[in-house]
């Protein structure tokens, strides 16, 4: 079978190529193509046939379409020389393998090498000549045999779905060295694909983590209007959402649509992003350099991909402006013996033989006439220094030769009689697996695709002000995580000549203490920064939420660090604590500075007649009741709690007891002195005692079954104050707390009561009106401490109760013992038995 072909145009719709096999009966049989055969830019016949597909040109006039003439052939110009290096490094590698023993050691290597002028129509007319071979009759037959058994080619991955779309019905292998389509991976629609270059699938992936180790998060992507461009933007976008980096904005254009590119520059323009992502074929990153240049739109982090990190083409006087600090995934460099000199000097010898002196006179061959324009880079080099897809196209044919060692069973020659097929091919290359002699192993995965292994380049201005793509780290997927990406930071770099990492983000990152709260409407990256409420924290930059510091911590100042809590109780030290001390220890220097005065003077008529026992004790129980308010000051602890509660309790209760004593003394004392009352004898010193014993017995009592079933503990107080702790002594049983001051309370009123029916008797038994004073104060006293207690927080409950110690003590001290030592000290002539009782007859 022979494909014809015959070019019919439209400006909208495909090309369609329609064969036909002419067979009559009455005519003698033969296989014709019908329209012009499609003849190579390059070609070199051999036992076996590679054919190759690039871009020589990159530019393409198409013809005026009229429906009455043929249309005339396409017209390409600007000679893109990346893709003639491609072109000249197929044609060396050929010849490297064609001289060498191995691995094919008898069978030479052809090439036929079609210029697609970058365009998919011309891509077509390449592939059906590849197929078709270019003889305008082939005999009486059709053979269905391919003219070539594998096709090398195309650079980009649009024209490469075109060219493997229409060699895979008839299973001829394409390898190509630069399209990186992820969709070119899918097995099912291209079984016969393969190529020396990684998916787009790890470039997308290695782009988003580049991304996110400069921490850009607000980045402006740009992306071709073709499969390439549209699946590796698809994927990028995809791996930068999982890395938690924003797009600000996703704009594509195709390179025959000027408008669509304007609106693209635009949006650049206004957008706030200062990190680009192109994901462009080098000629829509031509289009768009030219653009930005135009507007002197500079200062742009771009990230570049494979496709024009290192297109020469782009190296211009003003683009360096634009590009300049741009990082990208490059293809490593080649790095092949003998292939340099091969592209400078002996191609123009053997291969192109069309000269600068015979250029006027070139009329012995088709091809010097109308590739004039490739002669002017027979001297040019500059570019061969940076040469990296040519390797990939030197493992292509390598791989096509260890396909075909397999296929003919070469050892010391190869078996000629074996028929290779492009089938067999197909089948072989999915085996090979070799090292070539730079060390760079070739095998392909089960997508057809090689390892992916990047360099990561920075556009530099070197010092002899020429532009270097300078290597900075590595990207290689074959090596375990945490190795597959190295970057060298300090050797980037940025944009103006900067040193410094350039900044692109929708929002300020936010500090330590602080934490970020979304904003309406907009991405994830943009957002407010709160600071964190107390007793919280985020001591990490960029923080989602705070985090509570435990139950004993609290925020420090700035919101960053959890700190223990201050603990509060009342200090000795402190001066709340100075000054209670002070008034405890001068209340106990008073009581006892009175009970000394009483001790001297106890043989005298007013010590006698206010029942000294009675008095002193008073006088003992009250320096108690002053002393155990220093219990109540310090660090509290299990004993000191237990200890401050009964202390207070007992000791209270033995002074009011006196006091009620001496209340009944003085009523009883009124009664003996009724004719006819005997009285006093029912309530003599000895009933006066066991009176005390017995009303302290209950509160020790009382508070035996306190301590025993609930006693009071220390606790830390964590929910009066949020940002400190307060130590204080828990009561354990309230009902505990509550009765022993309930009895205290009750035996008060007792005596408040029996003072006040007593405060009219004769003066000289009237002790009861001082009583009755300091049963007031001291009831008013705890009445008023009950919601002062209540409510006054931390260290100041302890104070309250104190205070009311301290006031109900001096009350009772001063009420009852301060008038007997005026007369005693002032007015010692009134401490006379013969005045008390004088005053007493006068009354």
């Amino acid at each position: 079978m022979v494909i014809c072909q015959d070019l019919d145009w439209s400006k909208t719709y495909f090309l369609l190529i329609i064969s036909f096999i002419f067979w009559t009966e009455e005519e003698a049989p033969f296989c014709q193509i019908l329209g012009n055969p499609e003849f190579p830019l390059l070609s070199k016949e051999g036992d076996v046939m590679i054919g190759g597909a690039f871009s020589i040109h990159s530019k393409i006039t198409q013809p005026p379409l009229s429906s009455t003439e043929k249309p005339t052939r396409l017209t390409c110009s600007s000679v893109n020389l990346r893709e003639f290096r491609f072109a000249q490094t197929m044609i060396f590698t050929i010849e490297e393998i064609n001289k060498s023993e191995f691995p094919l050691p008898n069978v030479s290597i052809g090439y036929r090498i079609y210029d697609n002028c970058g365009s998919t129509l011309s891509s077509i007319r390449a592939v059906m000549a590849l197929m078709n071979g270019d003889e305008w009759t082939v005999g009486k037959s059709c053979s269905g045999q391919s003219a070539v058994h594998a096709i090398i080619g195309e650079s980009e991955s649009s024209s490469t779905i075109v060219l493997t779309r229409t060699t895979g019905p008839f299973k001829i292998p394409v390898i190509s060295h630069s399209a990186t389509c992820e969709c070119l991976s899918n097995r099912k629609e291209y079984p016969s694909f393969f190529r020396t270059i990684a998916s787009d699938l790890y470039q997308s992936r290695a782009l988003a983590q580049l991304v996110k180790h400069f921490g850009w998060t607000w980045v402006g992507a740009v992306n071709s209007d073709s499969d390439y461009g549209n699946n590796g933007m698809a994927i990028f976008l995809a791996a930068a959402q999982e890395e938690g980096v924003c797009v600000e904005y996703t704009e594509k254009f195709h390179r025959a649509d000027p408008e669509k590119l304007m609106k693209v520059v635009e949006v650049i323009q206004k957008s706030t992003a200062r990190v680009i992502v192109g994901f462009l074929a080098h000629v829509e990153m031509n289009n768009l350099l030219e653009q930005l240049s135009l507007r002197n739109i500079t200062g742009l982090q771009f990230i570049g991909v494979e496709a024009w990190i290192t297109a020469d083409s782009l190296v211009t006087p003003t683009s360096f402006s634009v590009l300049g600090g741009s990082l990208g995934f490059a293809v490593q460099k080649a790095d092949i013996s003998g292939m340099d000199d091969f592209l400078i000097k002996d191609f123009w010898e053997t291969e192109f033989k069309c000269t600068e002196a015979n250029k006027d006179t070139m009329t012995e061959t088709a091809q010097c006439k109308e590739n004039q324009d490739l002669i002017d880079f027979k001297d040019y080099y500059d570019d061969v220094a940076e040469l990296r897809y040519s390797s990939n196209i030197y493992k292509a044919i390598y791989a096509v030769a260890h396909s075909l060692h397999s296929i003919l069973k070469c050892s010391k020659g190869c078996d000629k009689t074996v028929k290779v097929t492009p089938q067999k091919v197909v089948e072989s290359l999915k085996q090979v697996n070799f090292t070539i002699k730079n060390g760079d192993q070739v095998w392909f995965d089960s997508t057809g695709a090689a390892v992916a292994r990047y360099e990561v380049v920075n556009w530099q201005r070197g010092s002899d002000d020429s532009i270097q793509f300078k290597p900075v780290g590595y990207y290689d997927a074959s090596l375990p995580p945490g190795q597959k990406f190295v970057l060298k930071t300090e050797a980037i770099m940025w944009p103006g000549g900067k040193t410094e990492v350039p900044v692109s983000v929708c929002s300020d990152r936010c500090p330590p203490g602080t934490y970020k709260v979304h904003q309406k409407g907009k991405p994830v990256c943009c957002y407010d920064c709160l600071p964190c409420a107390e007793g919280e924290i985020s001591n990490s930059t960029d923080s989602n939420d705070c985090k509570k510091c435990p139950e004993e911590y609290w925020s420090n100042q700035n919101r960053d660090a959890c700190i223990l809590k201050n603990v509060e109780f009342l200090f000795f030290t402190e001066v709340m604590g100075i000054i209670l001390v002070f008034f405890t220890l001068f209340g106990v220097l008073l009581t006892l500075t009175v009970a000394a005065l009483f001790l001297i003077n106890k043989d005298t008529p007013l010590v006698k007649a206010n029942n000294s026992e009675l008095s002193f004790l008073l006088l003992f129980s009250l320096t108690l009741c002053f002393l155990c308010s220093l219990t109540f000051i310090g660090r509290p602890s299990e004993w000191s709690c237990m200890l401050r509660h009964t202390a207070f309790g007992i000791t209270f209760v033995l002074c009011i007891s006196c006091v009620l004593g001496k209340t009944i003394v003085v009523l009883m004392a009124f009664r003996a002195t009724l004719p006819g009352s005997n009285v006093m004898k029912w309530f003599g010193p000895a009933q006066q005692r066991l009176s005390v014993l017995g009303f302290t017995s209950i509160q020790i009592l009382i508070c035996i079954l306190w301590l025993t079933i609930n006693p009071p503990f220390p606790f830390k107080n964590m929910n009066h104050y949020k940002e400190k702790i307060i130590l204080e002594c828990a009561l354990g049983s309230p009902v505990g707390f509550w009765a022993v001051l309930g009895y205290i309370g009750l035996l008060a009123v007792l005596c408040f009561v029996l003072a006040f029916l007593a405060r009219k008797l004769p003066d000289n038994f009237n002790e009861a009106k001082f009583i009755t004073f300091s049963m007031l104060i001291f009831c008013a006293v705890w009445i008023t401490f009950i919601p002062a207690y209540a409510s006054s927080p931390g260290k100041f409950t302890v104070a309250v109760e104190i205070f009311a110690i301290l006031v109900s003590s001096y009350g009772l001290l001063l009420c009852i013992f301060a008038p007997k030592c005026f007369i005693i000290v002032l007015k010692p002539e009134l401490n006379t038995k013969k005045y008390l009782m004088g005053k007493t007859g006068s009354d």
